[in-house]
């Protein structure tokens, strides 16, 4: 486990983040979901795509690493930006899950590999709707606090920062990023999402001017039954065969 000292907008963020085949010249970037951390990534693709090195991250606020400001997307991309300088290191491919994703997106790599990302707004189901419009009238009577109490589970024990942060990026609409992408595009999606649905991914697979989509068996987490599939795909459209 390795960490860097990465100061962005005067702020200053301890980030953890590990390294596998260091040796080998053409790296992969892996940036896991909200809520989540570099370990499940790692678990997915550690022993996979021998021919890259990885760099497994912590984002700002999750797993090993620090936050202690309210974040934007934008926010994430420069951060990790910073990171991959202090590497000196500027990855072929980019793979990112759910939430990764469009920071991934953002870094706009030469070949970028969204799982399950997220970036198309999904409308609420109704019970979230009256969760939200409870939370507003909670907090218009001076009683916010309460509101916490129908938060989504992605937020819970999130420090105040991180639940601004989560507020912030969670209804982002990034149809204008994805059209922004000049390298290649893998998308690979579990047939049964229900966090981003696999219409979802049709629509991205549409806006990214050269993507390839490729709907799997599972839910949010498909990727960790599909690695060796991902993982193969990637090395085969992804690898500089020079």
């Amino acid at each position: 486990m390795a960490s860097k000292e990465i100061d962005y907008n005067g702020n200053s963020f301890k980030l953890s983040y590990e390294m596998v085949n260091p040796s080998q010249e053409e790296a992969v970037l892996i940036l896991h979901g909200w809520g989540s951390n570099k370990e499940i990534m790692k678990q997915a693709f550690g022993k996979l795509l021998p021919e890259f090195k990885h760099i497994y991250l912590d984002m700002p606020g999750f797993g090993k690493s620090s936050n202690d400001v309210v974040l934007q997307t934008e926010d994430y991309a420069q951060i990790v930006r910073l990171f991959l300088e202090t590497l000196d290191v500027t990855p072929q491919v980019v793979m990112g899950h759910s939430f990764g994703g469009k920071v991934a997106t953002l870094l706009n790599p030469p070949c970028l590999v969204l799982l399950s990302s997220s970036g198309v707004l999904v409308p609420k189901p109704l019970s979230v709707r009256i969760k939200i419009a409870l939370t507003k009238v909670l907090k218009a009577v001076g009683i916010s606090k309460l509101g916490r109490l129908f938060a989504s589970k992605d937020v819970e024990g999130m420090s105040h920062e991180m639940y601004e942060t989560f507020k912030n990026v969670v209804n982002e609409d990034f149809e204008e990023n994805f059209s922004k992408v000049s390298g290649k595009g893998l998308l690979f999606w579990g047939k049964a999402d229900t966090a981003t649905p696999l219409w979802t991914a049709e629509k991205i697979a549409q806006m990214i001017p050269n993507a390839t989509l490729y709907p799997l068996e599972g839910d949010h987490y498909f990727f960790l039954h599909h690695a060796p599939f991902i993982a193969q795909t990637v090395t085969d459209q992804c690898k500089d065969h020079h």
